[in-house]
C-alpha cells in the first residue's frame, strides 16, 4: 500500500477511506441502501401516455398551427374502417346493406361525433325549386337492382366520395369514425380502440364476406400505446440475459446475485423518479428499463472483475481485494457515470418530450447505479462468505492469454496500427455523410403492427393516408360566399388535384358546385361555383338546414363562415417529399392568391415530418454542449492534458463508424437516430476511461513505460471491458428486436457504435498512447 500513499491522490485516498468505511460498517451501509431505494421506490408511478401530441412540446410551431386549425373547426380524431368484400365489388344489396349496418353501429362508438360512409353520403337533388339531401343508400335491403346501379354510377362519379371512402373500380370502401375526446382520462383511445375491434369481430361473423382493416389516427395511438408495452417487456429478456452472462462470464454467484440486485435497486429508483416528476411513459421513453439494465451492469462489473482478479490471481484476502478494487475503479466509474449522464441530458436540447425523458430518466438511473455500486455491491460482498483460494501458480488462459497477446501484438506496431485505423475511420466517416435524414412516420412500426399494414393496405387500394390542410381565409365574416373567394379557392384546388403525389383534395367548393347543380335543376351547365354572393349564401343556408346531426359542415367552415378547411391527401411519401409539397401549395397562395388567403399547411403526419427536422437541428447544440463537457471532464480527471485530449478521438471515432456501416445498411435516419451521438457519446467513454485510467496507474504508481503500460491495462482492465461490451450488445441487440422503428434503430446503430468502440479503445487507443507518451521518460511514482 506504500506505492498508493505516495501518489497524494486525494480521489484516491477518498476512494481507500470509504472502502474501509463501508467495510468496517457494511451492515449499516447496506440497510441505508436497500431502505433508501425501497423509499424512492415508494414513489414510483407508471402511466402511459399514447397520445400522439406527446412527441411535440408546448410550443412546438407546428403543433400550435394544427391547434389552430382544429379550433376553427372540429377538434377530432378518426379511425378508418376499410372493407374489402370478397366478391370485388361494395355494390351489391348484400353488401350497401352490411355497410348500412355498421355504419349504425359505429355511432356507438364511445365518443363519436360523425360517421362517413357511401351508405349515408349527402345526395343532392333538385325537385323544382325544392332542394332534397338524403343518405344515398338507405333501407338497402328494400332496393331493387336498378337502385343499387343509381347508387352505384352516383357514388363513382362523386368527387367527395371517390379516393376517399370508395375507390375508382368500387372494389373498396371506407367507413370512416370521427371522435372527439374529452381528455379526462388517459383510457379514452384504449376504450374506442377496444369498441371498434369487438363490433369489427361481430360483423366479420356475421359478413364473412369482407376483408376488414382499420386505420387512422385513432389506430396510430393504440399503435404507440401497443409498442410501449412490448418495449417494457424487454427488460425480463435481457435480465434473464444478463444473469446468465454474468454467472458465465464472472463464475460467480455471490457476483450474479449482487448484480441482479443493483439493476433492481437502479430501475426502481428510476421508476421512483417518474413518480416524482410526474412522467409519462411514451414509447421512445418506455424502454428506459431496458437502456438503465444494460448501462448499471457496467459499473459492477468493473469492480467485481477486480475484485475477483485480486482474490483468484493475487491471493489477497477480502478486505484488501474489496478496498483495492474500489481504490482502481472508484475515479472511472465516478467519470464514466457522470458523462454517461452527461450524454443522456444531452436529450433534452431536442424537440422531442418522450426523448427528453427517456434521457433524464436513465440518467437518474445511471447515477442510482453509481451509488448502489459503491454501497451496496461492496457491503453484500463485505458479509458474504467467500472463500479465497490459496493461488500458488498464475497462468494465463483463455480471455486472460488472448488479451495478453493482443496487448503485445499492438505494442510492437503501434505507427502500422494507428495509420490503418484512421483510414478505415477516414473511409466510414465519409460515407457516414451519405446517410439521408427522412422520416415515414408509417414506417415507425415494423410489418408486424397492424397499423402500418393496414395503413399500407389502404394507401394501396383506396386513399393516402398521409395530408396537408390549410386554412383558407376570405378576409371578412361570410366572405367564405364571395364567388371571387369561391373562384381562386377553385383554383388552388384544381392546382392541387394537377399533382403527381395528390390523390384526393377535400374543399368546400366541390359542396358549392353540387348544391348550385342541384338548385338549377341538376344541370350540369351550373355544376360549377355560383357567382353571386347572395345567391351562395341562401343555397348554403338551404343546404346545411337540409343536413342531418353529426354531418353537418362544421369540420370545414369555420363559426363565423369567414375560413374554409381544404384537406390534401397525397400517397405515402417521405418526409422531405411531404415537406416539399406543402410549401408548393403555400407559394401557390402566395403567387397567386390575395393576402388574406395565404396560409400554412398542417396536419398531423406534415408535424411528424417536420419533427425530425426540428430534433436534429436542436440536438446539435445538445451533441456540442455534451462532447465539450466531457472532453474537459476526461482532461481534468485524468490529470493529462495531451492524454485527455488524445482520448477524444477513440470517442467520436465509433460514432462516424456506426453512422458509416449505417449508410451500407439502410442509408436513411429517422428522427431516433438523431439521440444517439450525445447517448453513445457518454456510454463508449467508458471503455476509453477505464482503459486509460489503468495506463496512466500503471505509468504513475509502477512506474512502467508506455508499452509495459498498455499491456498492463489490457491484462487488468480488458476482461471487464470485453463483459461489458458483451452486455451492452446484449441489451442493445434485443431493444433492436423493437416494433417501433425509433427504438430498433436507435438500437441498432448504437450496436455498431458499441462494437466499433471495444475494436478501435484495443487497437488504437492503446497505439495513440504508446506514440504520444513515446518521448517521455520513464515515469515514477510521484511523491
Amino acid at each position: 500500500m506504500n506505492a498508493i500513499k505516495k501518489t497524494g491522490d486525494k480521489l484516491n485516498s477518498f476512494a481507500i477511506k470509504w472502502a474501509e468505511f463501508v467495510v468496517k460498517y457494511k451492515w449499516g451501509v447496506l440497510l441505508f441502501s436497500i431502505l433508501m431505494a425501497v423509499g424512492i421506490a415508494s414513489q414510483g408511478k407508471m402511466e402511459f401516455d399514447a397520445d400522439y401530441h406527446v412527441f411535440f412540446s408546448e410550443d412546438n410551431p407546428e403543433l400550435l398551427a394544427f391547434d389552430g386549425l382544429q379550433e376553427k373547426y372540429t377538434k377530432d380524431d378518426s379511425a378508418l374502417i376499410v372493407l374489402t368484400p370478397n366478391n370485388g365489388s361494395v355494390f351489391t344489396k348484400e353488401n350497401l346493406s352490411a355497410i348500412e349496418e355498421l355504419t349504425a353501429e359505429a355511432w356507438k362508438t364511445p365518443f363519436s361525433s360523425r360517421i362517413d360512409a357511401i351508405t349515408n353520403f349527402q345526395h343532392t337533388k333538385a325537385d323544382n325549386d325544392d332542394l332534397y339531401v338524403e343518405d344515398l343508400s338507405y333501407e338497402t335491403s328494400s332496393k331493387s337492382v336498378a337502385d343499387i346501379q343509381r347508387i352505384r354510377e352516383i357514388a363513382l362519379k362523386e368527387p367527395l366520395l371517390v379516393n376517399r371512402l370508395v375507390n375508382e373500380e368500387g372494389t373498396v370502401t371506407a367507413i370512416n369514425v370521427t371522435v372527439k375526446f374529452p381528455n379526462k382520462s388517459l383510457d379514452e383511445n384504449p376504450m374506442t380502440v377496444t369498441f371498434l375491434k369487438d363490433i369489427i369481430a361481430k360483423f366479420k361473423e356475421k359478413h364473412p364476406q369482407f376483408d376488414v382493416h382499420l386505420s387512422g389516427i385513432i389506430m396510430m395511438n393504440d399503435a404507440f400505446f401497443t409498442s410501449s408495452q412490448k418495449d417494457l417487456m424487454f427488460t425480463l429478456f435481457m435480465l434473464a440475459a444478463i444473469v446468465l452472462l454474468i454467472i458465465v462470464l464472472t463464475r460467480s454467484i455471490y457476483s450474479t446475485v449482487v448484480t441482479f440486485f443493483i439493476i433492481l435497486f437502479s430501475i426502481t429508483t428510476a421508476i421512483g423518479f417518474m413518480g416524482i416528476a410526474g412522467i409519462k411513459l411514451a414509447p421512445s421513453s418506455s424502454t428506459f428499463p431496458t437502456i438503465i439494465l444494460t448501462l448499471a451492469v457496467a459499473d459492477s462489473i468493473h469492480i467485481l472483475v477486480t475484485f475477483l482478479h485480486n482474490i483468484r490471481k493475487k491471493g489477497m484476502n477480502k478486505k484488501d481485494a474489496l478496498v483495492e478494487s474500489l481504490r482502481l475503479n472508484f475515479m472511472p466509474v465516478f467519470i464514466t457515470s457522470i458523462t454517461t449522464m452527461i450524454g443522456f441530458l444531452s436529450m433534452n436540447f431536442g424537440d422531442v418530450p418522450p426523448f427528453a425523458d427517456l434521457g433524464n430518466i436513465v440518467s437518474v438511473g445511471v447515477f442510482a447505479a453509481f451509488v448502489y455500486s459503491l454501497t451496496f455491491l461492496p457491503a453484500f460482498l463485505a458479509i458474504m462468505p467467500i472463500k479465497v483460494k490459496e493461488i500458488t501458480v498464475v497462468k494465463e488462459r483463455g480471455i486472460d492469454r488472448w488479451l495478453s497477446n493482443l496487448g503485445r501484438f499492438v505494442t510492437e506496431r503501434p505507427k502500422q496500427l494507428t495509420l490503418i485505423s484512421l483510414a478505415i475511420i477516414g473511409g466510414f466517416t465519409a460515407l457516414s455523410f451519405k446517410n439521408e435524414f427522412d422520416d415515414e412516420f408509417i414506417k415507425y412500426f415494423d410489418e408486424t403492427v397492424d397499423f402500418r399494414t393496414n395503413s399500407e393496405y389502404i394507401s394501396q387500394n383506396l386513399t393516402g393516408i398521409y395530408n396537408v390542410e390549410y386554412s383558407i381565409g376570405s378576409g371578412e365574416s361570410g366572405g367564405m360566399n364571395n364567388p371571387q373567394y369561391l373562384k381562386k379557392l377553385e383554383e388552388f384546388e384544381e392546382w392541387f388535384k394537377k399533382q403527381p403525389e395528390v390523390v384526393h383534395v377535400n374543399a368546400f367548393t366541390e359542396v358549392a358546385r353540387r348544391v348550385n347543380k342541384s338548385m338549377h335543376g341538376d344541370d350540369l351547365a351550373y355544376y360549377k361555383v355560383p357567382n353571386d354572393r347572395q345567391e351562395a349564401a341562401q343555397y348554403l343556408l338551404l343546404y346545411e338546414m337540409s343536413l342531418p346531426f353529426g354531418l353537418d359542415l362544421n369540420n370545414q367552415i369555420n363559426v363565423d363562415k369567414s375560413e374554409t378547411r381544404v384537406t390534401v391527401t397525397t400517397q405515402n411519401m417521405k418526409s422531405s417529399k411531404l415537406i416539399e409539397l406543402s410549401e408548393r401549395g403555400e407559394n401557390w397562395l402566395k403567387e397567386n392568391a390575395p393576402e388574406h388567403m395565404h396560409a400554412l399547411g398542417t396536419s398531423t403526419t406534415l408535424m411528424f415530418s417536420r419533427l425530425g427536422i426540428r430534433q436534429a437541428k436542436s440536438m446539435l447544440k445538445g451533441n456540442i454542449v455534451a462532447l465539450i463537457l466531457i472532453s474537459l471532464i476526461l482532461m481534468i480527471a485524468l490529470r493529462n492534458f495531451k492524454i485527455g485530449l488524445i482520448s477524444i478521438i477513440p470517442n467520436l471515432a465509433p460514432v462516424f463508424v456506426g453512422f458509416g456501416l449505417w449508410a451500407l445498411y439502410k442509408g436513411q435516419i429517422n428522427t431516433g437516430m438523431v439521440i444517439v451521438f450525445g447517448m453513445t457519446l457518454g456510454i463508449i467513454v467508458d471503455d476509453t476511461v477505464h482503459f486509460v485510467s489503468k495506463f496512466l496507474r500503471a505509468r504513475r504508481e509502477l512506474g512502467y513505460d508506455s508499452k509495459q503500460a498498455v499491456i498492463y491495462a489490457f491484462q487488468t482492465v480488458g476482461k471487464a471491458l470485453v463483459i461489458t461490451t458483451i452486455v451492452l450488445l446484449a441489451g442493445f441487440i434485443i431493444l433492436s428486436q423493437s416494433t417501433f422503428a425509433l427504438n430498433s434503430y436507435m438500437a441498432r446503430i448504437t450496436t455498431m457504435i458499441i462494437l466499433g468502440a471495444i475494436i478501435i479503445d484495443f487497437i488504437l487507443l492503446p497505439s495513440l498512447l504508446i506514440l504520444v507518451s513515446k518521448d517521455d521518460k520513464k515515469i515514477k511514482a510521484k511523491n
